[in-house]
């Protein structure tokens, strides 16, 4: 995800770091470091995994497969990014996991197909072709990325990150309720749904505004722990994903085989071209951060790693059974607050992550979480991924051009996320691309950077 935390002249108030990019740590000091990290990564790492599962009805034991290799995937790319082998990695600690860019489309996707009779292994067959498919467009953006960055704005990437955040809203509201399972048997947004996604809204709020860094740091993780608590009090954990899981999980490729969706593929061409811009801007703000050359050819060669390892990785999670996955914007706090910049962290980050992954009663007890109390956190998540598209849209010149593209993009966007009906007429394939609100904003977006004339030069 990027949950994005981009800050503001990152890195600004220290001026010297603890460990520079290069600096090997004590051990002591490495695993403190690699497990703020870890702390401030987990929950965002693996939420994307079971929130698609919980929509599109997978059994416990595929879910916990996939949330198991999502923190596989995740180790790996961590590990090559910081460690850089040849073209591959940005040589920076950057920390790579399950992007939530993804979310809305494939659970809107699959609950389709879902809908109209495939059965669930077939859907999520689908969805692992696409994202196959989908990383080679990845790959290919690495290797022209000025052109790309040309095309693409940040005009355009503010209007489809923050329609990304503002369409998975949805989605959280539907989890804080307690999710499809819940309105199926009539028990959403009851008192006790509310109670737990509202108390784990409620921490992470308070412990954001508390001066002390590491709780700012740790408040998903401190506010899920608590909501997982209320869970036991309320009789609400079900281990059975833990109960039906192996001790040990053997990555097995292509577990559900391997199938294609057009309709699919679309929505998520669009959000591939994006989370590639997205790690552009990661990057460099890791760049920044770890006063490492924010231009230059040095900058270029970690940005065409970073995100050739972006395409790279989401082609090993889909041979893997699990989602695409990006670079994450929220360890450049951890950086900030550490004053730790070393990439031999993010190698223990990465050997923790894969560790985790391979036993999968880990992932059945992160499973257990009730939705609405992953849905309070999911929530805020969400938000954060929509606050930093307007970020991202304050930081170009917002002139009469810039602003008639954003009306007309979130309009249309917005509106057929909401009337899917508006496109019943049209041929099946445009209303199935068009039907996602993000592909329908993203597209109309770009189409229109590309032909309306500029006045001036764009800041």
């Amino acid at each position: 995800m990027s949950s994005h935390e981009h800050s503001p002249g990152a890195g600004a108030p220290a001026n010297e770091l603890v460990l520079g990019l290069e600096d090997k740590p004590r051990l002591l000091i490495g695993l403190l470091a690699a497990l703020q990290h870890l702390l401030a990564i987990i929950v965002p790492i693996v939420t994307p995994g079971l929130l698609i599962c919980q929509a599109l009805g997978v059994s416990a034991r595929d879910t916990n497969l996939i949330v198991s290799m999502s923190l596989v995937i995740s180790g790996i790319a961590t590990f090559v990014q910081c460690k850089r082998f040849g073209p591959f990695g940005a040589g920076l600690l950057i920390v790579q996991g399950t992007s939530f860019n993804f979310v809305g489309p494939l659970i809107a996707g699959g609950a389709l197909m879902v809908k109209q009779g495939t059965p669930v292994e077939g859907v999520m067959a689908a969805i692992f072709g696409v994202v196959i498919a989908g990383s080679f467009v990845e790959m290919g953006v690495s290797r022209i990325l000025p052109f790309v960055k040309r095309l693409i704005t940040p005009l355009v990437t503010g209007i489809v990150v923050l329609m990304i955040g503002l369409t998975l809203i949805k989605v959280g509201l539907i989890s804080m309720g307690g999710g499809f399972g819940a309105m199926a048997n009539g028990t959403f947004a009851n008192g006790e749904n509310l109670l737990m996604s509202g108390v784990v809204l409620a921490i992470i709020v308070v412990l954001n505004r508390i001066p002390v860094v590491w709780m700012r740091s740790c408040a998903i993780v401190i506010a899920l722990a608590v909501g997982y608590a209320l869970a036991g009090y309320l009789g609400r954990l079900d281990f059975t994903g833990m109960h039906e899981a192996a001790l040990f999980q053997v990555p097995t490729p292509l577990h559900f085989g391997l199938g294609f969706s057009w309709a699919l593929f679309i929505p998520m061409l669009v959000i591939y071209l994006v989370t590639s811009l997205e790690a552009i801007g990661d990057v460099t703000a890791t760049s920044k951060v770890s006063r490492q050359p924010v231009e230059g050819p040095m900058w270029m060669q970690r940005i065409k790693g970073g995100v050739l390892v972006n395409g790279a990785n989401s082609l090993l999670a889909g041979l893997f059974n699990t989602f695409p996955s990006s670079i994450f914007a929220q360890n450049n706090g951890v950086i900030q607050l550490t004053g730790i910049a070393s990439r031999h962290i993010g190698m223990w980050i990465a050997v923790m992550l894969v560790l985790l992954g391979l036993f999968p009663s880990v992932a059945g007890v992160i499973q257990a979480v009730p939705e609405p109390v992953l849905g309070g956190a999911a929530m805020v998540m969400f938000g954060a991924v929509a606050a930093s598209g307007i970020n991202i849209l304050a930081s170009t010149r917002l002139d009469r051009r810039a602003l008639l593209i954003i009306a007309v993009s979130l309009a249309l966007g917005l509106g057929v996320a909401q009337v899917p009906e508006f496109l019943a007429h049209m041929p099946a394939a445009i209303r199935n691309v068009l039907e996602s609100g993000v592909a329908t904003g993203g597209i109309c977006a770009l189409v229109l950077n590309w032909f309306l004339p500029e006045g001036k030069e764009q800041a």
